[in-house]
């Protein structure tokens, strides 16, 4: 069965936050809204939900997942970023941005892009996924939820809700988010390079 939370977008209630964090402790795969549409998340060690995650978008090995966190306070456990990298990230986030950087070995292999060994890392700039992140002490493994007919996140909570009933374990309904994917940027080479725009300012990394 998929629950359905109406949280407050501004003031989400920390009661609901707490249900969320423990379905994700306990395996779920759950649903929730980003500064950049609504994203599919899952704990990080949790190989099942993310089979789920891949049978849902129907995404090839090649897939690089993202580590959404609270704060760059986790980047070094899970990346690896010189100081001009870090640098760029701090005046960038939060935002919606995602930013592929090499995985540390913190980060499951299934986690990583299988011959890049990258890992994308983003903070979100939205309260409730601030709340989920700070109440989970750890970042979440996540995606966009965007269906393998589409090119854009879903946006609409209802809908996401009809569309994934029984296949997800939790929707949260934030609101009607955006509805433009984040923009990628690949700091790999040592300099910003945009693999994908989206949401934010893509300008800002030529």
């Amino acid at each position: 069965m998929t629950q359905f939370f109406e949280v407050h977008p501004e003031n989400p209630q920390a009661r609901l936050i707490t249900q969320a964090v423990a379905s994700v402790r306990n395996g779920g795969l759950i649903v929730y809204p980003t500064d950049s549409g609504y994203a599919l998340g899952c704990h990080i060690g949790d190989k099942k939900a993310l089979d789920r995650i891949r049978k849902i978008r129907k995404l090839e090995k090649s897939h690089n997942f993202t580590l959404v966190c609270r704060d760059l306070s986790e980047l070094a456990i899970y990346a690896r970023v010189d100081n001009a990298s870090f640098r760029l990230l701090k005046n960038h986030t939060p935002g919606p941005y995602t930013f592929i950087l090499r995985a540390s070995p913190e980060v499951p292999n299934r986690l990583q892009h299988a011959k890049k060994k990258t890992i994308g890392i983003r903070v979100p700039d939205t309260p409730i996924a601030l709340a989920l992140l700070e109440s989970l002490g750890e970042p979440l493994m996540s995606t966009s939820l965007i269906l393998p007919d589409s090119d854009i996140p879903l946006a609409d909570p209802e809908e996401i809700y009809e569309q994934l009933k029984g296949k997800v374990d939790l929707v949260i309904n934030g609101g009607y988010v955006s509805d433009q994917p984040t923009t990628v940027v690949d700091l790999m080479d040592g300099y910003p390079k945009v693999l994908r725009e989206g949401a934010g300012d893509p300008s800002l990394f030529e």
